[in-house]
């Protein structure tokens, strides 16, 4: 039996691939390369030194699906695939509700066909919303979101807990991440965004190495020790060590569960920033720009339920963070396309 990983050679879910093979899980891995590039895969299979089937499709792709199901003994989903850009989103709204939410239901509905009915959805801690005061908790309100983006997982997850009362066979596990950062200690793999990037640390490391002239960081007035945004910051090989401890919990439970995965501790935008010059021994010019719409002031975990209920723990630090993110910038300089 298998695990099929939508979106296996993002960011994320390449990590994920990694970690779950070391852990002895068989995978199989699908994406559209929307987001992606094949060369991620070459190197999964590189860390691992293991093969796996590998399907180029769409999660919309109703038969595209049932042929993987078909050929291979598929015993859960970690769903990833999904629009993931905020900006992005508020633009082209429909593109991401079809996607995010359409794709889904699709993936669900194959699933339920095919008797595979486990799950590990890629949620995100901005299904909170703007309301609720830090550190966030499972048991909080939800679906107060800013954008098209945010309100896609808060739709999946909605969707996600129906299917669970409707059918108590299913096994879901909403995996509401922080903010992931950093990447594999060889340098093999990280985040490679498209164009200018849309989150912290890879501007910040762009800067670093002179690709982008500086960084802006996004308003200095909020109600924090240094003014800036604070966040949980996490680890992505921590996040990929979460899927498999999810994955071993999903086998064995019925039911949905919403679970953070985050540090439990807040970092200042500054607080990054201080933190890669002085693990890298770089320089990160930086200018103040205007606060973003929608953004909070603070926003990080309570992670109490993760270690009750999957064993888990964030173990890499904000230097191990910080010193990966820039292995991978050094090695790489422009991504996947060296």
């Amino acid at each position: 039996m298998a695990i099929l990983i939508t979106g296996g050679c993002g960011y994320i879910g390449s990590h994920t691939c990694v970690e779950m093979l070391s852990a002895g899980y068989d995978i199989v891995v699908m994406d559209n390369y929307y987001n992606s590039k094949p060369e991620a895969l070459v190197r999964i299979k590189e860390l691992s030194g293991k093969d796996f089937p590998f399907y180029e499709c769409d999660i919309r792709d109703a038969e595209g699906l049932r042929r993987i199901f078909r050929e291979n003994k598929i015993e859960a989903v970690i769903h990833f695939a999904g629009l993931k850009a905020v900006g992005e989103s508020v633009r082209i709204p429909l593109a991401y509700y079809d996607n995010n939410v359409g794709g889904t239901v699709v993936l669900c509905q194959v699933m339920a066909e095919m008797g595979c009915k486990r799950m590990i959805f890629s949620s995100s801690a901005t299904v909170y919303g703007t309301g609720n005061p830090s550190p966030l908790k499972e048991d909080m309100p939800t679906g107060a979101v800013t954008n098209p983006y945010g309100r896609t997982k808060h739709m999946i997850e909605g969707i996600l807990q129906d299917l669970c009362v409707s059918d108590p066979e299913w096994s879901v596990i909403l995996l509401r991440y922080f903010t992931p950062i950093g990447a594999h200690e060889s340098g093999r793999i990280g985040e490679d965004p498209n164009g200018i990037p849309n989150n912290l640390m890879p501007y910040i490391s762009q800067v670093a190495i002179g690709k982008l002239p500086r960084l802006s960081v996004f308003g200095n007035d909020y109600d924090t020790p240094d003014g800036t945004g604070v966040r949980d910051y996490i680890h992505v090989v921590d996040l990929a060590c979460g899927h498999v401890r999810a994955v071993d919990y999903a086998l064995t439970h019925t039911g949905a569960q919403a679970i953070n995965l985050g540090t439990g501790n807040g970092c200042s935008v500054l607080d990054l920033v201080n933190a890669f010059v002085t693990a890298n021994q770089v320089e990160v010019p930086y200018v103040i720009a205007p606060r973003r719409p929608g953004d909070v002031a603070v926003c990080y975990s309570d992670p109490t339920k993760a270690g009750e209920l999957l064993g888990w723990t964030a173990n890499r630090d904000l230097t191990d963070m910080c010193r990966d993110t820039w292995r991978w910038q050094n090695q790489n300089p422009r991504g996947y396309d060296n």
